[in-house]
């Protein structure tokens, strides 16, 4: 049953509803590739027969997954029109439906699914807890990815951009709020985004950014992690 307590602000709705109007991007494209790729590399050899993913963006991520041959069924819900009509457009194989949701209460019945992916999505939702109980509700396993950027680069104050993070997590607290959800942490790995992505967003700099991030991940994550912004993906199950 829809709880009507919980809403997204209108302040939040705005600022999503024409993000994806642009369409599908370069950018998001080869950030997904690293987001899908931990996704499978979570999984295992496990491939689900139905997968949900929650906020969606503009389909970068079911369409990697789809490419990947990770699932035969698909579905996607997104609370902005924009992202629906990108991910339409993409015509992914596999994907059986992808529909506008009120962003909390997801609109399918209990164990619909065997796996629901919030990927880059909880640290945008003002209600992180009540939209973890429901993928939990419609799913045996859930997959869960956010930036950890609370670390030494965190601002001391708040202040709103269009990116949309509300919620900032390191490798603990991002752990917790799952288990405090009720679920068991399966697994869980620290990655750091693709030289491809560094490329393209610092050109010929790209390399010199990304070596000593990638060679102080593997050398220590907690330091790394107290540092500078990696992301942290869990799978969990009830």
């Amino acid at each position: 049953m829809d709880d009507q307590r919980f809403s997204v602000k209108s302040e939040l709705l705005d600022n999503y509803e024409d993000y994806y109007a642009g369409g599908a991007t370069e950018w998001r494209w080869l950030s997904a590739q690293a987001k899908a790729d931990n996704v499978v590399a979570l999984c295992g050899d496990k491939r689900n027969q139905s997968v949900l993913e929650v906020g969606s963006g503009d389909g970068s991520i079911l369409k990697r997954l789809s490419d990947m041959e990770f699932s035969k069924t698909f579905f996607s819900v997104e609370i902005s029109n924009s992202a629906v009509e990108a991910i339409r457009k993409r015509n992914i194989p596999g994907l059986a439906e992808c529909r506008l949701f009120d962003g909390y209460n997801i609109p399918y019945e209990d164990n619909r699914f065997g796996l629901v992916i919030l990927s880059h999505v909880v640290e945008h939702v003002e209600y992180p807890r009540r939209l973890i109980y429901e993928a939990s509700r419609v799913a045996d396993q859930v997959f869960i990815e956010v930036p950890l950027e609370d670390n030494a680069r965190l601002k001391e104050d708040f202040v709103f951009d269009s990116t949309g993070h509300i919620n900032f997590y390191n490798r603990k607290t991002i752990r917790q709020l799952v288990q405090s959800c009720g679920l068991r942490v399966l697994d869980q790995r620290t990655t750091n985004s693709s030289l491809a992505v560094y490329r393209f967003a610092n050109g010929w700099k790209g390399p010199a950014k990304f070596l000593p991030k990638q060679v102080l991940l593997k050398l220590s994550q907690r330091l790394a992690t107290s540092l500078w912004t990696y992301h942290c993906a869990l799978l969990c199950e009830r």
